[in-house]
């Protein structure tokens, strides 16, 4: 079996030949693993079993000073965070649209580099990714404390506003479609260690049905919703699956019981994630990183479960903690390294 055919076994409640992983890292970590390897391409090191098209979130000028502006005229500033950054001006200060105009869903530098690496990696299960799907992207153009405020002030613009972005969201769905690709992988984050950012009512009222638009085109078109989201939200799990969501990522284990949610959702909804990334890869030891991992194999063994840190691996994670569940990963009984 390929990695892709391994995938499509998990995503479908079957009992795959092994548990396959697919791991993140951040820029600190990742210059970790490249220095231990040689390499800057760490693709055939890590072996992961996805191979992630598109820009995600839109990323493509850098201002300099750290300073990096979006496809929608957001300027992150990184001079903490190195991988996305903080929110550093406003793009609509008043709820509305009018002296705004929208990114072009199909910049050619989403999809350029799209057959090239099918080509090289064909075996992968392919994924185009959008990342800050939705309520990410609203509050990164309007304020986080502002769209939470125009929740109740502003509904008619907060509805115009998310379907605006849903219009783009589609239209980068569609041209991804005409390329061979498996799943769509969403981004936006909802929750926070207890509940919802903006609660269940307000999630029900403005998200949930723009996500149904959304995922709708994809099953539609016969392939998988992923979806990321952290926090706490495992009460939205039935909602999701309603609404056509195949795999769940991050699956944290601080706010979430994995070792329930695998085998109570097996055959309706697959995990993505479950290594803590808050407490047991930056400070356990390395034998808790080998409890913790093989106790996550063990129960994903039968499906249902693609392994994975719980987040993109961050840089105060040693190096010997990582090659820990790597190791362990490569060496699973059925897996040739090829």
């Amino acid at each position: 079996m390929t990695k892709r055919d391994v995938i499509e076994t998990v995503l479908q409640g079957h009992h795959p030949p092994y548990v396959p992983w697919n791991i993140g890292l951040t820029q600190e970590a990742r210059e970790i693993l490249q220095r231990h390897y040689g390499t800057a391409n760490l693709e055939d090191a890590l072996q992961n079993h996805f191979l992630r098209l598109g820009s995600d979130i839109g990323f493509f000028k850098s201002l300099g000073n750290d300073q990096f502006k979006d496809v929608f005229g957001v300027i992150w500033d990184r001079t903490i965070d190195k991988d996305i950054g903080n929110v550093a001006n406003n793009v609509l200060p008043k709820p509305s649209l009018e002296d705004y105009t929208f990114p072009d869903p199909l910049d050619p530098r989403f999809f350029e580099d799209i057959s090239q690496r099918i080509s090289q990696y064909g075996d992968r299960f392919r994924i185009f990714q959008i990342g800050f799907s939705l309520y990410e992207r609203a509050w990164a153009m309007r304020g986080w404390d502002q769209l939470m405020l125009d929740f109740y002030e502003n509904p008619g613009f907060v509805d115009t506003l998310l379907n605006r972005i849903a219009d783009y969201n589609i239209a980068q769905i569609n041209e991804a479609l005409k390329y061979d690709i498996d799943a769509i992988y969403f981004g936006d984050d909802w929750g926070m260690q207890r509940g919802l950012q903006m609660g269940p009512p307000m999630w029900h009222r403005f998200i949930y049905p723009v996500l149904k638009r959304m995922y709708g085109v994809v099953r539609q078109a016969g392939k998988y919703v992923f979806i990321h989201s952290c926090g706490d939200v495992d009460e939205l799990f039935e909602d999701l699956i309603d609404a056509g969501v195949n795999c769940f990522n991050p699956f944290q284990p601080e706010v979430m019981d994995v070792t329930a949610l695998i085998p109570q959702y097996r055959g309706r909804l697959a995990f993505h994630g479950g290594l803590s990334t808050q407490r047991t890869l930056p400070h356990g030891s390395v034998e808790d990183v080998r409890t913790e991992t093989m106790l996550l194999l063990k129960l994903g063994a039968t499906g249902g479960y693609i392994f994975a840190p719980a987040h993109d691996v961050e840089g105060d994670v040693s190096l010997d903690n990582m090659l820990a569940f790597i190791t362990i990963l490569q060496n699973q009984s059925g897996f040739v390294n090829n």
